[in-house]
This record gives C-alpha cells, sequence and structure tokens, in this order.
C-alpha cells in the first residue's frame, strides 16, 4: 500500500488542536486516528517555522544540500575520467568509449558514464547489441593476422600488403585488399622500405660506340630477346662484396648472377655465361641493355657478347633510367635482406642471397606481372608462346 499524504488544513488544524486543548499529543492524536509520531512532527514543523530566520535556515540547508550533491558527482566525475585516462592509456586500438561504458557501468550507470563521455545512451545500446556480431569479426581477423604472419614469415619479413594479398588470393582466399592492409597495420606486420641508393657505376669510354637498342622499353612481352645486367656492392664485414646479374626483361626472370670479392671483367661475364646456361645457349640475336660500367665496356666483355651472338645496348651515360629494370631489381633486394650494417662475413652474404635470389625467382609476387610469381609468368608466357 502507499503512503497516505494528509492535506496542508488536515495538518495545521490538527496542530492548533493540540496547542488549544493542553492535552498530550498521543491522546490528540488518538482522537483524531493518526500516528501520534506524525502528529508529533508535524507540531515540530510549525514550531520551527514560526522561529525567526527559519526562513532563511531553510534554504541555506537546501543550498548546502545542493551543493554536497554537486560535490559527490564531481568526485564521481573525477574519479570516471581518472578510470578512463587508464583504460586508454593501455594503447590497446580496440578499445573504444562504448567498450570503456561496458566495463564500468555497474559501479556508475550507464546514464552518468555517456553524460561524462559525451556520447548517446542509445549509441552505446546499439554498439552492445551488435557485440556478437563484432566479435566474430574480430576472430575472423586474429585468423587472418596469423595467415597474413606465415606469409610475412615466408617471405623473409619482406612482404607488404599488395603482396601478402595476391599471396592469399593465390592460396585461394577471398580477401578484400583494404581489410588485409588494416589487419596488417593492427597487428603491426610492416614490410621491408626502400634504403638509400648508392652509385655503383663506374664509367668507361668503351673502344667502339655501344648503341641504346632498348629505348627505355622495359615492358614485359617474349621471353629470352631482350636482356639486362648491372652490378651492386653489398657490404660485408667492412668490405664489400659484388653482385652481377643477368635479367630477362621479357618475363623478369633472373637468369644469370655472379658474385665476388671483386669488381674485374670476369664477375660480369660470369653473370652472363649462366644467363648462357639456363636459355641452354640460344641466345643469338639477344639484345643485352647495362650501363656504362668499365666492366661492360671492357673487350673481355665485349668478345664473350659476340661469341653468344648477343647484341649490346647501352643508355646515357649517367642515366639510370636506362638500365631502371635492373636498379629496381637491386633496391628490391637490398630493401628485403640487406642488414643494417652489412653481413658479418662473405659466407652469410652468399648464402642470404643466395636464398633471396632463389625466392625471388620462384615465389616472390611481383606487381608489374599481376602479382604473379616469375615462375608462373615464364610458364605462362612460354605456353603462349607454344600455342602460337
Amino acid at each position: 500500500m502507499g503512503t497516505f499524504r494528509y492535506p496542508a488544513e488536515f495538518r495545521a488544524d490538527a496542530v492548533a488542536l493540540v496547542r488549544s486543548s493542553g492535552k498530550p499529543i498521543a491522546q490528540v492524536a488518538k482522537d483524531l486516528g493518526v500516528n501520534h509520531e506524525t502528529l508529533r512532527t508535524w507540531v515540530r514543523a510549525a514550531q520551527a517555522a514560526q522561529r525567526p530566520g527559519a526562513a532563511a535556515e531553510s534554504a541555506k540547508d537546501a543550498e548546502l544540500a545542493r551543493l554536497r550533491k554537486q560535490v559527490t558527482e564531481l568526485k564521481l566525475e573525477r574519479e570516471i575520467l581518472r578510470k578512463a585516462a587508464a583504460y586508454f592509456g593501455s594503447g590497446d586500438a580496440g578499445l573504444s568509449r562504448f567498450s570503456f561504458v561496458e566495463s564500468h557501468h555497474r559501479a556508475f550507470g550507464v546514464k552518468r558514464l555517456c553524460q561524462i563521455l559525451k556520447i548517446s545512451r542509445s549509441g552505446f545500446y546499439r554498439w552492445r547489441q551488435a557485440a556478437p556480431a563484432r566479435a566474430a569479426r574480430q576472430a575472423a581477423d586474429r585468423c587472418l593476422a596469423e595467415q597474413i604472419r606465415k606469409i610475412h614469415a615466408g617471405s623473409g619479413a619482406t612482404y607488404g600488403s599488395p603482396r601478402v594479398h595476391a599471396e592469399l588470393c593465390g592460396q585461394g582466399h577471398r580477401v578484400n585488399r583494404k581489410r588485409v592492409e588494416r589487419v596488417m597495420r593492427e597487428h603491426r606486420i610492416i614490410g621491408r622500405h626502400l634504403r638509400r641508393r648508392c652509385r655503383t657505376t663506374i664509367p668507361e669510354q668503351p673502344a667502339s660506340p655501344v648503341p641504346d637498342l632498348l629505348r627505355r622499353d622495359f615492358r614485359t612481352g617474349a621471353a629470352n630477346a631482350r636482356w639486362c645486367g648491372d652490378v651492386t656492392y653489398l657490404p660485408v664485414a667492412g668490405k664489400w662484396m659484388y653482385l652481377a646479374t643477368v635479367i630477362d626483361i621479357g618475363t623478369r626472370r633472373l637468369i644469370g648472377y655472379s658474385m665476388a670479392e671483386h669488381m674485374r671483367a670476369e664477375l660480369v661475364i660470369d653473370a652472363l655465361n649462366a644467363a648462357l646456361a639456363t636459355r641452354g645457349g640460344n641466345a643469338a640475336g639477344v639484345i643485352f641493355n647495362s650501363d656504362h660500367g668499365a666492366q661492360y665496356t671492357s673487350k673481355a666483355f665485349a668478345d664473350a657478347c659476340s661469341a653468344a651472338g648477343v647484341r649490346r645496348s647501352m643508355g646515357a651515360v649517367g642515366s639510370s633510367a636506362d638500365n631502371s629494370l635492373a636498379e629496381a631489381f637491386f633496391a628490391s633486394l637490398k630493401r628485403e635482406i640487406l642488414p643494417a650494417h652489412g653481413w658479418p662475413n662473405m659466407h652469410q652474404a652468399r648464402l642470404e642471397v643466395f636464398r633471396w635470389l632463389t625466392f625471388y625467382n620462384t615465389r616472390r609476387r611481383h606487381s608489374a606481372l599481376g602479382h604473379l610469381s616469375l615462375a608462373e609468368y615464364e610458364q605462362r608466357s612460354f605456353m603462349l608462346a607454344a600455342a602460337a
């Protein structure tokens, strides 16, 4: 049952009766049919109202109560903000103001938390309702992150999101590229970035002028028609190891290479011979493009090309763009495997470079080839050539 509230007129008359009758409050209360403590409270209230300054005291009491309530609210707000600072200071990117409300609503209440954090209660309840679907997405992202880590590790921790996405698609997974970027960013899975380049070409005037037969045409096309080569320095224990390469421009495949501790003409001739062996000695009419380095302008290299039927080509002096494919190849190699201070010894350097060259030719995804590996692309090229 609810509490009965007596009218103000009835309360005033009851107090007047107590004062005029001279009877005890308990007797008057019994006569009126009310509780004697209730009547006593009415009498005390009437007496207090008649005291001088009673209204002012009542106003002060009300103001004091209001201020006390305000202080309590401010203390609660300070405590909530202190907890929020600790909560979001953990660095977890998955935390949100909604998740903070969910974690602390039993202690402070949803309404107060939403007011202090300046979010809507309806938004919080929608967020809570979507929790199962959100948990499922998070679980799927964790599963995807594990797959990405395996691909990333398999690439020697070099792949960025484009190649990781291509590898996932190649494995039969249907996943959005932007989702791969987001998951890699959230899980701090990072590919290698470009290092500073250094100049490696030491020009020398060839015995006879060599024309530019390529004219910066590095588009893919028929295999075994156009090759390019270059030499780079690799730091090893305070010294240099030199790598010479031969790349088939039509298929992007590395078909020949040589590593040595010197930069004599034999270095590039050995790389050329390795390329000839890869192509079964069939190089008649092939264009070989290089820069004006002393090794490529030497008589020994010119004789080796002539003996194999290879036509030499050279761009302008000092123009890296005229041999950009070889330059890009070295940039990828150094970006993906070169330690910050070089390798500690020649044996480890040769082993790491050999592993990467093998990975480059057989498994590495190439953006210029639609993110196919070189092995896949060259196989398709030969199949199309045979069909034609």
